[in-house]
């Protein structure tokens, strides 16, 4: 009998499955997914039908929307604090660049990566673009003030 369980994945390979989401099988990555024999493999049971298949992939890419969302919602916040900071950079005359406040973001993008079977570059590589994304909306914040003086 085949189960509905897809295997955890090592760091390098996919997500393991949050702990508060027990029905979340991890994301199997690479080119093998969805063959015979590969990881995740068994997400679909033998006795899953066509119709019964589609209407769970159509679940699943509901919920991967809303979480989607949820994404947006909270990067928004996270440059709109931002913004803020680099208000209070330019009014109190602190340096934009904050060197190690970055490696402190970095460091715990790392951390959660390792605790969470995901992978370290990825969120790396993530968050250089949201920190260079701050950076560029906290020079803009800096430069108005400059031509307004």
């Amino acid at each position: 009998m085949t189960s509905n369980h897809v295997p955890s994945l090592p760091a390098a390979g996919g997500v393991t499955p949050r702990q508060d989401h027990p029905a979340t099988p991890s994301v199997p990555h690479g080119p093998d997914h969805g063959t015979g024999g590969s990881p995740g493999a068994d997400v679909l049971r033998a006795d899953m039908t066509p119709d019964a298949a589609l209407a769970r992939l159509e679940a699943l890419r509901g919920e991967l929307d809303a979480v989607d969302g949820r994404l947006r919602e909270t990067l928004r916040d996270r440059l709109d604090c931002c913004a803020r900071i680099g208000q209070l950079k330019r009014d109190s005359a602190i340096p934009m660049m904050q060197p190690k406040r970055i490696g402190i973001v970095q460091q715990r993008a790392a951390a959660f990566a390792a605790e969470h079977g995901m992978s370290p570059s990825f969120l790396r590589a993530l968050y250089e673009l949201i920190i260079a994304e701050t950076c560029r909306i906290e020079d803009e914040i800096i430069a108005a003030k400059q031509m307004s003086a």
